[in-house]
């Protein structure tokens, strides 16, 4: 007994050493004074970066132009062209219409890689946010839903979200398509699924004219979440993707995600390593949050801008091109770092 009370006296004690000390560490914390105090303390706050093998301390290791490019996809367009309505009727009740437009524009999608990779350079893996001169800046869940027309949470809603964890098993997901094993053999490798033979396999029931219209809308929804949303490998996605894009006809909602996943990429590109996620995601947020200022002949269109994906998303985003004249002018990674 008298053990037993020595170890909650211990117990206790110990609480109250860390309750002091949280207060002690909380009172050093200033209070949010506005952003002309943001901008003074910048200096510091871009110390942060100088944290092991950030690429902002390696400048022989940054990023260039041309470093990390995703290939086009010369499979995706025709596969999607030969999509009846109903299949494409089922993606849209999934919430996967603007994602859809995105994918089918694919081969004519035009990223300036040098103004994303600047943006890769100012990216903070500690607080997953883009450090600029005078403000913090990270891309919204909210935003990511609204430019990607992604079903959206409702505040409210998150004490009826659960989820259940269980072992990813790719073929019972991919079993909804295909039950010949040797089409799950050439589909799956490794931890990774091989987008280019669902592709074929759609291909395969489009052309023969086939009912089986859900199963080809998951398997379109595969492939264009695998390309647009979760781009990680050339044609591959790995298999925790392909159980999170498999939830999307089960009502989920995928927009924390994708997000995630973006953070992900961005962290490992500072890092020194692959950069993957949704570069589509990231240019449609700069295009939105970048003012670019318009020449002055309003009737000047800039030809590179004409297939940004932002010209795509359509509805409320939608971005005249003369409002991105003065992007043409900006040409080269260390333009794009002084410009931004």
């Amino acid at each position: 007994m008298a053990s037993s009370a020595l170890q909650v006296q211990v117990l206790f004690s110990s609480l109250a050493t860390m309750k002091r000390n949280y207060s002690a560490f909380a009172e050093d914390i200033p209070p949010y004074s506005g952003p002309k105090a943001a901008r003074e303390t910048y200096a510091n706050l871009k110390q942060l970066s100088a944290i092991s093998g950030h690429i902002y301390t390696r400048p022989k290791l940054q990023i260039l132009p041309g470093q990390r490019r995703f290939s086009k996809m010369p499979w995706l367009v025709p596969m999607l062209e030969l999509l009846l309505p109903t299949s494409i009727g089922h993606l849209k009740e999934w919430g996967l219409s603007t994602v859809f437009v995105l994918a089918k524009n694919y081969n004519k999608l035009v990223h300036v890689w040098e103004s994303a990779m600047t943006m890769v350079e100012l990216w903070h893996p500690q607080t997953n946010s883009f450090i600029f001169p005078e403000f913090e800046a990270t891309i919204l869940l909210e935003e990511l839903e609204i430019m990607l027309g992604l079903p959206r949470y409702q505040r409210g809603d998150e004490s009826a979200i659960s989820y259940t964890v269980e072992q990813i098993n790719s073929w019972s997901i991919l079993a909804y398509i295909t039950t010949k094993k040797n089409d799950l053999y050439s589909m799956t490798s490794g931890m990774h699924v091989h987008l280019l033979p669902i592709a074929q396999w759609i291909t395969s029931q489009c052309m023969r004219k086939t009912t089986n219209y859900t199963a080809i809308a998951k398997a379109a929804a595969i492939c264009i979440c695998g390309v647009i949303l979760f781009p990680e490998a050339d044609s591959a996605i790995s298999f925790g993707n392909l159980s999170i894009i498999d939830s999307i006809s089960e009502g989920m909602k995928i927009g924390q995600a994708i997000l995630g996943f973006l953070y992900a990429g961005l962290t490992s590109a500072v890092l020194g390593g692959p950069f993957y996620g949704s570069v589509v995601a990231l240019e449609l947020w700069m295009g939105m949050h970048i003012q670019f200022r318009a020449v002055e002949d309003l009737t000047t269109e800039c030809k590179t801008i004409l297939n940004h994906p932002l010209a795509y998303v359509g509805g409320r985003l939608h971005m005249s091109t003369q409002a991105w004249c003065k992007m043409a002018q900006v040409r080269g990674i260390q333009a794009w770092r002084q410009f931004l």
